[in-house]
């Protein structure tokens, strides 16, 4: 049985990622990217399905575990009458190959540590073939290879390699398992002393380029590296999360592959990238999207994979039995071949802030959203899946087609203020065309509220983005109104479901756990109509639903009180970093100000 979602830690490279629970066991692992057939996949079933674990050979042990200050390398600290000893755990930043570092550290006495290392590829369909090396092992599946370098003695028992040591206060032992490809030269051995170190300076380097100085400071700077953790470095790509088929609810069938990069997280992310003063990643995100928008216009897809590939056939692996018996558990997403509306406003949105706070566009990139918004001009008043990818079929959903309105908004005034050549007057009447349908038709005078779709009574908490991306003023009445109409009936304790999955027809069986982005967009709309108080204690409450680690996944199960979905979450995270921006806009602005009024002093000395 594999540990509870919220029980694990991220370990990652920038390429690809490890999840470790508490007791010191690598459960999942997908080698060489994001996206490939998992190495370890205990996760999903049982330990057949393949782990690393690291652990005393006694079971009376207790357990503690740290982030190192300002960066990605896991410390997990085992604790017996006889001794204790530290358990170090990171992927270098890659060079040729990828690898995992695990370095055991004696702290106090003298304690029997007992090594399992259970290598299955292909989601745990594969064993591998195992070869004896001078300092261990060298296993070959087909394409695949991994050399496990030791410190210690191993040896095989019953299809694992094992090893069993003593470690005492003062004392190293150290394991390093690299990735290869089977047809190529065995890579070589890292020097782990060396990879720890490069490692620390990579991540403080990083952690320094922070620019947010505000109360939330801690939660910020975890919730972005994690973010950094979830980016493809290669291409800029950033993926939803490094799991597939964790269950929104356990024991349900939805269970979806995240392993991918959305269209929609364009807006969310580069605000909480630029407001951060990462704008390298910023503008890599932004790069990322210009390509796979590549094409045509009609040809735009929800999502795309790590190279902004389009192929994400969805199929299932029949033979794991999923987390906690959750299945199916899927590959692929069908859900890249529905037509989403909103997705044309969240790229144009981004763009917009990619000017607006990096200066950071050129005609040829308009000309490409002049493409596009011909083709959304065709089709805007097409019912479509929605933001929450409905299986369903296609309805007028409300929020789809308020983010066609910030579509064209968003391009007129990219237009004015650059001084393109635009059909300034034909987006115009369009934007006014669709705020006036919007206004009529998504809004339910007995609800009060804008509802999910045209002639519904439904509600649903992307509308809580209402005054955020400015198409009505949180003073407005309606927007007053919805705020209170979700929160009474969406809310659940002090989170937010998405909508009423028993009242709505999604193609799906109902219940799931609550969407952790809504309630962090709840903080920004309570402060948009005047409840800031009301704002930040939500905000204080909901960081406290973070794991001991501070990650999060994509929902909370508020009856069991335990996370649910895939993990850790770039959108739980993405919301968690901008709520906080937009709750110390003000301060954090000046401590911005000073900072680069620094900058620019330190540059006229030089």
């Amino acid at each position: 049985m594999p540990a509870r979602i919220e029980d694990y830690a991220l370990i990652g490279d920038c390429e690809t990622a490890a999840l470790v629970d508490k007791t010191g066991s690598i459960d999942w692992l997908c080698w060489p990217t994001f996206s490939s057939q998992a190495c370890f996949a205990a996760l999903l079933g049982s330990e057949d399905n393949g782990y690393w674990k690291i652990a005393p050979r006694s079971a009376d042990f207790t357990v503690s575990r740290r982030y190192r200050d300002h960066s990605l390398i896991l410390e997990t600290t085992f604790e017996h009458p006889d001794g204790a000893f530290r358990l170090i755990d990171f992927m270098p930043v890659r060079g040729v190959n990828s690898d995992v570092v695990r370095i055991v550290e004696g702290i106090r006495g003298t304690l029997d540590v007992r090594m399992e290392l259970a290598l299955r590829f292909d989601y745990g369909r594969t064993v591998p073939w195992v070869t004896r090396l001078q300092d261990g092992v060298r296993a070959v599946a087909g394409p695949n290879l991994t050399v496990l370098h030791s410190s210690v003695p191993v040896r095989g028992e019953n299809l694992k390699t094992v090893a069993e040591f003593g470690i005492s206060a003062g004392e190293q032992a150290w394991f390093t398992l690299t990735y290869g490809e089977s047809h190529l030269v065995e890579p070589k051995r890292i020097d782990y002393a060396r990879a720890l170190e490069d490692t620390v300076r990579f991540w403080e380097r990083w952690c320094q380029k922070l620019e947010y100085r505000g109360q939330y400071r801690d939660a910020v700077e975890r919730s972005l590296i994690t973010l950094k953790a979830l980016t493809y470095r290669p291409t800029g790509g950033i993926v939803a999360a490094v799991t597939t088929s964790l269950p929104e609810q356990i024991g349900g069938q939805r269970n979806w592959d995240y392993r991918y990069c959305w269209l929609r997280d364009t807006t969310f992310t580069l605000l909480a990238l630029a407001n951060a003063g990462y704008y390298d990643e910023a503008v890599a995100w932004q790069d990322w999207l210009l390509r796979a928008l590549a094409g045509s216009p009609d040809q735009v897809q929800i999502m795309y994979g790590l190279k902004g590939d389009r192929q994400l056939i969805e199929w299932e692996l029949d033979w794991l039995p999923g987390y906690e018996n959750s299945r199916p558990v899927r590959i692929g997403n069908a859900a890249s071949n529905q037509v989403q509306l909103d997705i044309y406003g969240e790229m144009l949105d981004s763009f917009f802030h990619s000017q607006s706070k990096m200066r950071r566009h050129t005609e040829d990139d308009f000309r490409i959203l002049t493409l596009l918004l011909d083709h959304l001009e065709k089709i805007w008043e097409q019912p479509d899946s929605g933001i929450w990818e409905m299986r369903g079929g296609p309805k007028h959903f409300t929020y789809s087609k308020m983010m066609c309105w910030v579509a064209f908004d968003r391009a007129v005034l990219l237009a004015e203020q650059l001084k393109y050549d635009a059909p300034l007057e034909r987006w115009k009447n369009i934007r006014d065309a669709i705020h006036k349908q919007v206004c009529e038709r998504g809004f339910s005078k007995k609800k009060n509220a804008f509802v999910q779709e045209y002639g519904s009574e439904e509600l649903d908490a992307s509308l809580l983005l209402i005054p955020s991306v400015g198409f009505l003023h949180g003073s407005d009445a309606r927007v007053k109104g919805t705020v209170a109409a979700i929160e009474r009936e969406l809310k659940r304790g002090s989170l937010l479901l998405r909508y009423d999955t028993a009242a709505s027809v999604d193609g799906l069986p109902p219940k799931e756990g609550a969407f952790l982005a809504c309630s962090f967009w709840m903080v920004g709309s309570l402060k948009a109509i005047g409840r800031s108080h009301d704002a930040r204690a939500l905000f204080e409450e909901l960081l406290t639903l973070r794991n001991d680690l501070g990650l999060l996944s994509e929902e909370y199960d508020v009856n069991q009180h335990r996370q649910v979905g895939n993990f850790p979450q770039a959108f739980s995270h993405i919301a968690l970093a901008n709520a906080a921006f937009y709750l110390d806009q003000e301060s954090d602005q000046h401590h911005r100000a000073e900072r680069r009024m620094g900058r620019a002093a330190a540059t006229s000395v030089r």
